[in-house]
């Protein structure tokens, strides 16, 4: 008489503890919002086409956003538009830093930009208006910083 076969059913929370031994949220995906993001123009250089939906790894506990750990990707709403050389190809490209240093450099707030893109999505115009002042303050910053 042979052995049989058992199968178990792995919960989706399986293998998702965090340091502490508490359970992680499994990871939210939008993929309208994302390909909404990828329409808009580059948060930093204000230029459209080649744009990536760049998702924002550190925490921020004013937005109850956690650290994102290695190996892991943000929850889709943590996303902003950034073209391709600012995101991942350029010397100073935000893979290529620490990312909360790099957006520090801008003078931009990402967490705050996503959070206003997610209640926005699908709204180009109050994107527009969003990115545009974000670029507009980081503009000022940099210039006060000049003086």
């Amino acid at each position: 008489m042979g052995m049989g076969a058992y199968r178990f059913a792995r919960p989706d929370t399986a293998f998702s503890r965090d340091g502490k031994g508490r359970t992680k949220r499994p990871r939210r995906t939008a993929a309208q919002h994302l390909r909404w993001i990828r329409t808009l123009p580059c948060l930093v250089t204000g230029k459209f086409g080649d744009i990536h939906a760049a998702h924002i790894r550190y925490g921020d506990p004013r937005f109850g956003k956690r650290a994102t750990g290695m190996g892991e990707k943000a929850d889709d709403k943590w996303t902003v538009p950034l073209c391709a050389e600012q995101h991942v190809f350029g010397d100073g490209a935000q893979h290529a830093a620490n990312e909360r240093r790099w957006w520090a450099a801008k003078g931009i707030d990402p967490v705050a930009v996503a959070v206003a893109l997610w209640t926005a999505s699908g709204d180009d115009e109050t994107a527009e208006q969003i990115l545009s002042e974000a670029r507009e303050q980081a503009r000022k910053l940099k210039q006060g910083e000049r003086q």
